[in-house]
């Protein structure tokens, strides 16, 4: 299923069809510094440090109208997030500011705003894990991606786990910049690897990428089934990147696919990697308010059970969760059923 996300972006594939290739949490709001941190995470974590980022800059306008999702922070709390995590910290980032028309000397839609944002998001992060905190990032859109894994990199950790219904693999050699304003909610994966605008792919004390290839574990693609997915975004079939599909998912279960991405990371030797969740991994019947609904996908037993194993494993320092959009969701109802997920999936002691 091809959805609005990436609807534009294959516009500009088909126009240049040419390019292929416990206690009460202190609660701040500002990013922390990070000229005086550590070098190297400071060992397993010992409590939540709850990092609010009320992005929305790596999405499309819909109906002349930005999206939602950086509401989505506000909305999980006021529906009892923070009391269920109980964190010892809580950070709020500053909303930055959505821009509908191109930034001068970018291709991709807000890119400056986006990296400005992400050095914030990876300074803040950075100075968690370093304190042996574990960081749960709640987006906003899935661009927070890029500073969540910049401040995993500072503070020394590689790696990444990717639970996604959407690989989202968009990158100039398999779409047309010049065409279409690229989104970087539908790039994340591919600018995290290094394809794209030095922008958002070089980063301060990294460089490029932020995460190599085999090092990263993609979790519920969705549409690897469809001739014009496999067309326009297949390429990224043909990277290092163990790609883990929804369908082998629900094959071979939840368990089976985590074992898999954790003995992924052992191989590499990956002790301290990232895991970022797009909620539009779980199937639209379950969750409709995200921004681009799908399915197949996962229920939130079945996805509470996968970050339950990933975390359990000791070798993820820190998730994100993003791309709840809360205008879609005016009761709040998925709202309490993602807190209920969330929590469960962080408190439970699942045996890998």
């Amino acid at each position: 299923m091809i959805t609005r996300r990436v609807f534009a972006t294959m516009l500009g594939a088909t126009l240049g069809r040419g390019i292929r290739a416990q206690n009460r949490p202190q609660v701040t709001d500002r990013p922390a510094g990070s000229a005086d941190l550590p070098t190297a995470i400071a060992g397993p974590p010992s409590a939540i440090a709850l990092v609010l980022a009320p992005s929305n800059l790596g999405l499309r306008p819909e109906n002349g109208r930005q999206p939602g999702t950086w509401g989505a922070p506000q909305a999980l709390m006021e529906a009892g997030l923070a009391d269920a995590l109980r964190p010892v910290e809580v950070v709020r980032l500053a909303r930055p500011r959505y821009e509908f028309d191109a930034q001068s000397g970018t291709r991709i839609r807000n890119g400056k705003s986006i990296r400005a944002f992400s050095l914030q998001l990876a300074a803040t992060l950075r100075r968690a894990l370093v304190s042996a905190q574990f960081p749960v990032v709640i987006g906003g859109d899935c661009s927070i991606l890029l500073g969540s894994l910049h401040g995993l990199r500072l503070a020394g950790g590689r790696g990444l786990v990717h639970v996604d219904g959407h690989s989202d693999f968009s990158h100039p050699g398999n779409y047309n910049s010049k065409v279409v304003l690229g989104a970087a909610a539908g790039m994340d994966l591919a600018l995290a690897t290094g394809r794209g605008e030095a922008l958002l792919t070089s980063w301060p004390q990294v460089g490029t990428p932020l995460a190599q290839d085999a090092d990263v574990v993609q979790i519920g693609e969705r549409s690897s089934g469809d001739p014009a997915f496999m067309k326009y975004y297949g390429d990224v079939f043909d990277t290092q990147i163990t790609m883990i599909t929804v369908q082998r998912v629900h094959a071979g279960g939840v368990a089976a696919a985590a074992r898999q991405a954790i003995a992924r990371l052992a191989e590499r030797e990956l002790r301290r990697a990232w895991l970022h969740v797009d909620l539009d991994v779980l199937d639209q019947a379950v969750m409709p308010a995200v921004d681009s609904t799908g399915t197949p996908g996962f229920d939130y037993a079945q996805l509470a059970t996968l970050v339950a194993m990933l975390r359990a494993s000791g070798r993820i320092a820190g998730i994100n969760f993003s791309i709840y959009d809360p205008e879609r969701d005016p009761d709040r109802r998925y709202a309490r059923e993602l807190v209920r997920c969330i929590a469960e999936s962080l408190s439970r002691k699942e045996a890998a």
